[in-house]
């Protein structure tokens, strides 16, 4: 095996995680499963999909924390970041630190399973989930058989993460913090070969105060590619390209516009999206992708660029992976199965990712009643110091309802109210109300959807069961 998991193998066999259901930690268990490693772990507050997939998986957790959920002949230990995950008061988590055995992040376990691999991290505010999984997609729907670290579950594979036999490693490269007590961004321990670098724009505010704190990652990420290393980066986002001047490796640009070194031209959307691949001006090949919204043709540009600049697929075989790429859980994917009225469910956690979704749904649907039910569910949205935010996201919706926001970390920052958000989106001119609760919503949806409307979901939670259940009570009545 290519990858220093037979190393650990060696010294261990069995592994426990704590905060199993996060996306990052569910698909590192699901690599040491693969290598051989018994997995348990628990969670708590948790929700679709990920503890779903788990289930699919056949790794087993439990449900709440306690000192007796860690196995007594446990070999290591892995502690996700969470707010609930501190041994002050996580009784398992104590446990976990008095045994004197192995604990580690997530990101310190992929440090070893990348050690040696060709690593193509794909990072940025948003888009980096789409990219890391187009991109292990193309290498795969040629028979490259690459391994890839997701923080999302893809449509096209049947899991998050995956070791393969080929080359290069894709991982889905965040910026955010590794654990409780160590601020080193989860990136920097992924032995980076490759970078492509999506966006910069200022998000996790509640840990990165300022948008100077928010960009130094990105920085210490670009600074530590090796001589031969490359760095792929969209020189349209303001803050991205304020970084290329600290690349000491061979950088290129891209966008959907014509500044860039890669860009996008003769773009039709529609159920199908085609467009021109450009490399400085000049025809590079056809593309076409089911992916809905510009955001997804810049997100292609991208992965194109990297792939044909590393000489790792030729562009037939680009074709091929493009225009066979289904897309991941929770971008932009459609919940409905049967009804006219159809529901989508945007990832909202930050504005631009919200603004993306919006912003796709009105070039897709441009003749349709546009009905969007947000929650604020992390800080970004919740923190008083960005209600600014409100002012301006919602621009041409025609009807907005706001749930209540998410109270995990309430005390740590200025909390929003409910009826602080709802107002300032009023005050704005947008048509907009609240939902109190599920029994609620649905109500709501059941007397004001319409035929001819369309619905995005716009949450990084659940809505409290919302997503599963309003596009269950569409398709029932708007059965095509």
């Amino acid at each position: 095996m290519r990858y220093n998991t037979r190393n650990m193998e060696t010294k261990s066999k069995k592994a426990h995680f704590i905060g199993i259901c996060g996306v990052g930690m569910s698909a590192v268990a699901k690599l040491l499963k693969d290598s051989g490693w018994e997995i348990t772990g628990s969670d708590d507050g948790f929700y679709p999909p990920i503890s779903d997939y788990l289930v699919a998986i056949g790794i087993p957790f439990a449900v709440g924390y306690k000192s007796e959920n860690i196995p007594d002949d446990v070999d290591m230990i892995v502690i996700g970041k969470n707010a609930k995950l501190v041994p002050d008061t996580n009784e398992e988590v104590r446990y976990a630190l008095e045994l004197g055995v192995d604990v580690k992040s997530f990101p310190q376990v992929l440090q070893e399973i990348t050690d040696g691999a060709h690593n193509i991290i794909c990072a940025g505010s948003h888009g980096k989930s789409t990219c890391s999984s187009l991109m292990a997609w193309c290498l795969h729907n040629t028979g490259k058989d690459p391994s890839f670290f997701i923080g999302a579950i893809p449509f096209n594979f049947e899991t998050t993460s995956h070791l393969g036999g080929g080359e290069v490693f894709v991982l889905e490269g965040d910026e955010y913090p590794s654990a409780n007590d160590d601020d080193t961004s989860k990136f920097m321990y992924y032995n980076a070969t490759d970078v492509l670098i999506t966006s910069v724009e200022h998000d996790h505010v509640n840990v990165f105060k300022t948008q100077e704190d928010f960009s130094r990652p990105f920085i210490n990420l670009i600074s530590t590619l090796p001589e031969e290393g490359l760095l792929v980066i969209n020189n349209s986002d303001e803050q991205a390209e304020k970084i290329i001047p600290y690349s000491n490796v061979r950088t290129v640009t891209y966008s959907v516009d014509g500044k860039s070194d890669w860009t996008a031209e003769n773009i039709s959307f529609g159920e199908t999206t085609s467009f021109d691949l450009m490399y400085r001006g000049k025809l590079v090949v056809g593309l076409s992708t089911s992916a809905i919204g510009k955001h997804n043709v810049e997100n292609i540009v991208g992965v194109s660029a990297m792939l044909l600049e590393k000489k790792l697929l030729n562009k037939e075989e680009l074709v091929s992976g493009i225009e066979t790429y289904s897309g991941i859980v929770r971008r932009l994917d459609k919940k409905t199965k049967a009804s006219k009225v159809l529901v989508y469910e945007g990832f909202g956690s930050s504005y631009k990712k919200a603004e993306a979704a919006i912003a796709a749904m009105k070039l897709h649907f441009p003749d349709k009643k546009l009905v969007v039910v947000f929650e604020p569910h992390t800080f970004s949205w919740r923190n008083r110091d960005y209600i600014h935010h409100y002012d301006t996201i919602f621009n041409g919706v025609d009807r907005v309802y706001i749930y209540k926001p998410a109270e995990q970390g309430s005390g740590t920052h200025a909390q929003l109210t409910q009826e602080e958000i709802v107002g300032r989106v009023r005050s704005a001119g947008i048509d907009v109300d609240y939902i109190k609760d599920e029994k609620e919503g649905l109500e709501i949806i059941d007397k004001e959807v319409k035929d001819g409307d369309v619905v995005l979901l716009l949450t990084s939670g659940n809505l409290d069961g919302m997503v599963q259940s309003i596009p269950k009570l569409l398709d029932e009545k708007f059965r095509n």
